[in-house]
């Protein structure tokens, strides 16, 4: 069997067990409520993340609450997701940033998001993906962890990963591979037992065959 086809196979039986309507994990209604949402997300569960977000956005009912916002009230709304000064400090830059130099609008090119405080690849393909649908692959644990058992790279800096995958995966498959991955990262091959034994990829798994 070729890379190739090895590929095709594991994208049939991720959509086969997991689907293929793009799912996000962050709660949000507007696409800066995703955008701060994702900030906060690093290093922190989507879980404390949406625990957060659910009182955060009463408090903060628009943009432009957020870019008047005090920096220590932020810090401790949003204590619980770690790191908050750094994350309080750029959702108001971010916030502000949005106001003076796109109008209130989360714009819809990678290179003006990276171009906001706080925001890397890997949360300018969120806002990518999920609200102007456009294609891009998102590289967190799950995904630099898992990609590389599977053998779709040997790289370890996610921008790296990101490149290696968007060689290999079709298109079509940029947004759902995130969402699949993560899934699979949660319930069967989690970092500390993977249950190999159980798992749909398992033949097709050069990490599997090792074990």
């Amino acid at each position: 069997m070729t890379k190739k086809e090895r590929i095709g196979k594991i994208l049939e039986r991720l959509d086969e067990a997991y689907g293929t309507e793009p799912i996000c994990y962050l709660s949000h209604e507007e696409p800066y409520q995703l955008l701060f949402a994702t900030i906060l997300s690093a290093q922190c569960t989507d879980a404390r993340v949406n625990l957060v977000t659910k009182d955060l956005f009463r408090k903060y009912p628009d943009l432009h609450a957020f870019a008047n916002a005090e920096l220590p009230e932020l810090e401790k709304d949003i204590h619980s997701t770690g790191f908050y000064h750094n994350k309080a400090k750029n959702i108001i830059a971010c916030a502000r940033m949005l106001e003076t130099e796109f109008g209130g609008v989360v714009p819809d090119e990678i290179e003006k998001l990276t171009a906001l405080p706080g925001v890397g690849r890997k949360t300018a393909n969120v806002i990518l993906g999920n609200v102007y649908h456009k294609p891009g692959i998102v590289v967190d644990t799950h995904v630099k962890r898992i990609s590389g058992k599977l053998g779709l790279t040997k790289k370890t800096d996610p921008v790296e990963v990101e490149f290696d995958l968007m060689k290999v995966l079709p298109k079509d498959h940029w947004i759902l591979w995130n969402m699949h991955i993560i899934t699979l990262g949660r319930t069967l091959c989690t970092a500390r037992s993977p249950k190999c034994a159980e798992c749909f990829l398992s033949d097709l798994c050069p990490a599997c065959a090792i074990r």
